[in-house]
């Protein structure tokens, strides 16, 4: 697919210009080094020098884990490095979105049955408290909550769709676009661009964002930071 013309802005380093901006209340600082809250999301800002990484593993602590874009990622002392995840980072300037009010907002009395749902189909990490990163609307059948997006890093002037999921055995109904859509159009009210992160082997969710009009503008990698034997599950990626 044509890739957009990137450009330098909140979008090269999304999970920093989030944690010094609109989710700075999410944060965690050491230093220079910054992270979100464990409870809320595995993102650590990419260290921008050799001296940050102690910060890092201070931040990372005993036992736990960080995902990090891995651009320019050195070894550091005291973590071990996971496996590159090669992922792709999609635009929507073209997306306007389309407001769907037959879908339920999610809150906080929600929050078991959106684990309990993304345990089941694996988009990537939700956390006891990621639901505090911004918006999440979910279809509920029959008293069940079967499909979700939602909002999650949010650099000045955009937002990231994440979290989309569906249960499988109500897949094929269009769920998918109907969420996607709804979120865009909640952060277009808001005078921000919607954009995407999935791994850059998911095509078919690929192609479905880029029929709904979001375009590639990026290709970055994710890795894990380990501290001693920390389990860092595949796909924290995913949207």
């Amino acid at each position: 697919p044509e890739v957009a013309r990137a450009r330098a802005g909140p979008l090269d380093d999304p999970v920093r210009a989030s944690l010094l901006g609109p989710h700075a209340h999410l944060a965690r600082h050491r230093g220079e080094a910054v992270r979100y809250d464990p409870e809320v999301c595995p993102f650590l800002a990419e260290p921008r020098s050799a001296a940050e990484w102690d910060d890092v593993v201070a931040l990372v602590g005993p036992g736990g884990e960080a995902v990090v874009p891995a651009l320019e990622v050195l070894e550091p002392v005291g973590l071990d490095v996971g496996p590159v995840m090669p992922g792709v980072q999609l635009t929507g300037e073209a997306v306007a979105g389309r407001p769907d009010p037959d879908l339920v907002r999610l809150g906080p009395d929600d929050v078991p049955a959106m684990r309990d749902l993304v345990a089941r189909t694996r988009p990537g990490p939700f956390g006891p408290r990621t639901i505090e990163m911004g918006t999440y609307l979910g279809v509920v059948d029959d008293g069940a909550l079967v499909a979700m997006a939602g909002e999650r890093l949010h650099p000045p002037g955009y937002t990231e769709i994440s979290g989309v999921c569906t249960d499988a055995a109500h897949r094929g109904r269009g769920y998918a676009t109907r969420l996607v859509l709804a979120v865009a159009a909640g952060v277009r009210q808001r005078g921000e661009i919607p954009f995407l992160h999935t791994a850059a082997d998911n095509t078919r969710a690929i192609r479905l964002y880029e029929y709904l009009g979001f375009r590639l503008r990026a290709r970055p990698d994710f890795v894990a930071l380990i501290n001693n034997d920390a389990f860092v599950e595949p796909g924290w990626l995913a949207p």
